[in-house]
């Protein structure tokens, strides 16, 4: 079993993040994620991290990984399937066993569901959650988005840039939780019509995708539908571990301890209110440096 002063679980910017700090304390230190760059890989444009006008999100999330390797740490991308605590941690994923004596949980989150009938079936068949991923598979055709926010209104944009129409579905009287950049972009868009005060209550076809059904009466031709109503914590892993939970996220204190010792969290896991790669990457900074700080001091 491989053994390492501190094991990070997350590939995105705050596990990354901390991969960075932890290397440049000279810590040995592993990072063990299940998805290249986390969420954040999948966005379409990031135009509020420093330095940066705009970048795709794979981009930035890449220069992150990058910057990992090149400092000499290792990235698995694998799924953690067991953490005991006993005398420091032991690590199980599907290919191998790791220990650690101090560990970040930096889990991040996963899409929400629309929890409607035949939406797992239509997964990769006209449903999707990632228009990064999926958008140029609709070229000269028509999609919907549900959603209001930010990640709705710049997949929006992008996918206008493949599709002939773009519906963006949702469920208030306007946009009330985007940028007003982004909303401004949006409505010069002509490809783009909003449809407000709408909600998706039935998916419909056979095989794929055919139609959406709104508000449980009128019915809207799609191609393709992609959700963007926001995110939940992964925490399956932090229950397990008998971590505090404050409404699903992990509660940490200021220098991103949990309440079990040796256990950090860091990113969109935590209770922390912001929920953005600036802050991941400025938890995950100082999850590291409070680590080092106690191995240091012998805890």
């Amino acid at each position: 079993m491989k053994k390492y002063d501190l094991i990070i679980i997350g590939a995105g910017p705050a596990g990354l993040t901390a991969a960075v700090y932890a290397a440049r304390y000279k810590l040995n230190v592993l990072v063990i994620g299940k998805l290249p760059g986390g969420l954040a890989g999948e966005a379409y444009e990031v135009c509020n991290f420093p330095s940066y006008g705009k970048i795709l999100g794979f981009e930035l999330m890449k220069k992150m990984m990058d910057q990992v390797k090149e400092l000499g740490v290792e990235i698995k991308f694998e799924e953690v399937l067991d953490i005991n605590n006993k005398n420091g941690f032991e690590i199980a994923t599907y290919k191998e066993k790791y220990f650690a004596k101090k560990l970040i949980l930096a889990l991040g989150s996963e899409r929400r569901r629309l929890q409607l009938e035949n939406e797992r079936e239509f997964m990769g068949k006209g449903v999707s959650y990632c228009a990064t991923c999926d958008s140029t598979f609709y070229k000269d055709k028509i999609v919907g988005i549900v959603g209001g926010s930010d990640a709705a209104i710049t997949s929006a944009l992008l996918l206008a840039k493949h599709a002939k129409q773009v519906y963006v579905i949702y469920r208030k009287d306007s946009f009330t939780k985007a940028e007003p950049i982004w909303i401004e972009q949006l409505e010069k868009e002509k490809k783009i019509k909003p449809l407000f005060n709408s909600v998706v209550t039935k998916l419909i076809g056979t095989g794929k995708l055919e139609e959406v059904e709104i508000n449980e009466k009128e019915k809207l031709k799609v191609d393709g539908l992609f959700v963007e109503i926001g995110s939940v914590p992964n925490i399956e892993l932090a229950k397990k571990l008998k971590l505090k939970l404050e409404k699903d996220y992990i509660v940490v204190d200021k220098e991103q301890r949990t309440n079990v010792v040796g256990i950090f969290a860091a990113g969109d896991v935590t209770n922390n209110s912001f929920k953005q790669i600036i802050t991941a990457c400025a938890e995950g900074a100082v999850a590291a440096k409070t680590v080092y700080e106690e191995l240091e001091g012998g805890e």
